[in-house]
């Protein structure tokens, strides 16, 4: 039987299509026709043998085979672009600073920075895990090169907008809504200290909705909200991504609160045109956030 040796451009398109939802944005991004990429689609099916999409509405969804295709396609294609950063960037040396909210310590943290650290082992990253403000402070005064942050109103140059989130309110895993208040009792809120977009976020869409409310915690960190919360001590305010999951995303409707408004994601940088380094750790941030926003 011979061997059937797969094209990474074609499982780029693949990917690509899947992450995006769409295989004509996919085509816009790689730069290729849509009748292109439709011809890459057919190939990668005829080198696997079997059906990798199939129709689902308006759309396309993965197969069986399609999903399993995929967790090699990204594998294949995380190692083919690690292996050409390290070939190109052998000779990188020096720092590249950068800055997070603490959602994203462990979702992002360790497989971005594991993967640079071996395409660029001269160079040094210097990590800060902050709240919002402080990561633009230090960004705006040049103590970071990068920062991943929520967007906020500020003329900040340089930013790249990643996805518009919504805001959620977030319990323990097995935790019931009547444990926490009854009816005629206020919402106990477990919140980071003030100032915070979330936390802002959650007590005028209460009092607009006529519910009343109590801080029932507050804490300077993310863990020490999310061991609140854990601990039964009230409800908070967050985005799906990178909750824990010892927790979970509630249904308003199961608890009676409101609607939450959406909050922008953006990549900011501290310069128009980066040093190759900062560009290339950009480039890793965002693939891993757009692969974990479409899964």
């Amino acid at each position: 039987m011979s061997r059937v040796n797969l094209d990474l451009d074609v499982l780029r398109s693949f990917s690509t299509g899947i992450e995006l939802g769409s295989f004509a944005k996919a085509a816009d991004r790689l730069s290729r026709s849509t009748s292109a990429v439709s011809a890459q689609l057919k190939k990668l099916e005829d080198q696997a043998g079997t059906p990798l999409l199939r129709k689902s509405g308006r759309g396309m969804a993965l197969t069986e085979a399609g999903e399993v295709m995929l967790g090699y396609a990204r594998r294949l294609l995380e190692l083919n672009d690690e292996a050409v950063s390290a070939v190109r960037g052998v000779q990188l040396e020096g720092r590249v600073r950068l800055g997070l909210q603490e959602d994203f310590g462990e979702s992002v943290l360790p497989e971005v920075l594991g993967r640079f650290r071996r395409a660029h082992p001269r160079l040094r990253v210097e990590v800060q895990l902050a709240r919002n403000a402080v990561l633009m402070q230090s960004l705006q005064v040049g103590r970071l090169d990068l920062a991943l942050a929520w967007e906020a109103d500020l003329a900040t140059p340089h930013a790249e907008h990643v996805h518009t989130l919504p805001m959620r309110w977030i319990v323990g895993g097995n935790e019931q809504i009547s444990a926490l208040y009854g009816n005629s009792e206020p919402v106990p809120l477990v919140v980071l200290d003030a100032p915070c977009l979330m936390r802002t976020a959650a007590t005028q869409a209460l009092d607009r909705a006529g519910v009343p409310w109590r801080i029932a915690f507050t804490s300077p960190s993310l863990a020490g909200t999310w061991a609140a919360v854990k601990a039964g001590l009230g409800v908070s305010v967050r985005t799906p991504l990178g909750l824990p999951a010892d927790l979970r995303v509630l249904d308003g409707e199961e608890a009676d609160l409101p609607a939450l408004p959406q909050l922008g994601l953006a990549l900011y940088r501290s310069e128009a045109e980066p040093e190759p380094a900062v560009a290339r750790l950009a480039e890793l941030i965002m693939e891993k956030l757009r692969e974990s926003i479409a899964a």
